[in-house]
């Protein structure tokens, strides 16, 4: 009877093996070739030289600076965050344009300037963008709060049964002739 579940056994095994091959055979992708870029083309720009980028209006007055960039799910950059309003950071508000709302020249110097065809009196007007989706210093934020919170509550319980103990050991003694 062993000998027979054995030969089953190793049946079952053998068939399952060949069966999850011919599996793993159909559902295979072919390997995709990738064109590697070495350098960064003309002309085109990385995304970080553009967070905090002075963004002008068509007089040349500073409006802003790009605090973010939103990408469809193209890959392709749809809308811009300008932080405007407020002094080194404090007090501005994200307002967000399309994209295509924003034009690129070269300054006197040679230097790349964003333009806006927006006024500060608009931006300031404009709706306060909300983001829906967290980045990771946001998450990793939210959790060190959380656990600042509870680090003080637990050190609340702790100076709270601290107290108790102390003032135990006082009526304890208080006792004592």
């Amino acid at each position: 009877m062993t000998r027979c579940m054995m030969t089953f056994a190793s049946a079952i095994a053998m068939i399952a093996t060949s069966y999850s091959t011919v599996l793993v055979a159909q559902t295979a992708k072919p390997a995709t070739t990738v064109t590697y870029v070495a350098e960064q083309p003309a002309g085109e720009w990385l995304a970080h030289v553009m967070f905090g980028a002075v963004v002008q209006n068509p007089s040349g007055e500073a409006i802003g600076d790009i605090n973010d960039l939103v990408f469809n799910p193209a890959g392709q950059i749809s809308t811009v965050v300008l932080g405007v309003g407020g002094m080194m950071g404090m007090g501005e508000k994200n307002v967000a344009v399309p994209y295509s709302a924003l034009s690129f020249k070269a300054g006197p110097d040679g230097a790349r300037v964003i333009v806006v065809a927006l006024t500060k009196d608009e931006l300031k007007l404009a709706p306060v963008f909300k983001a829906t989706e967290k980045t990771t210093y946001d998450a990793m934020k939210d959790k060190a709060m959380a656990m600042g919170k509870q680090a003080s509550e637990k050190a609340s319980q702790l100076k709270d049964q601290a107290m108790k103990k102390v003032e135990d050991m006082k009526t304890d003694a208080s006792k004592k002739p």
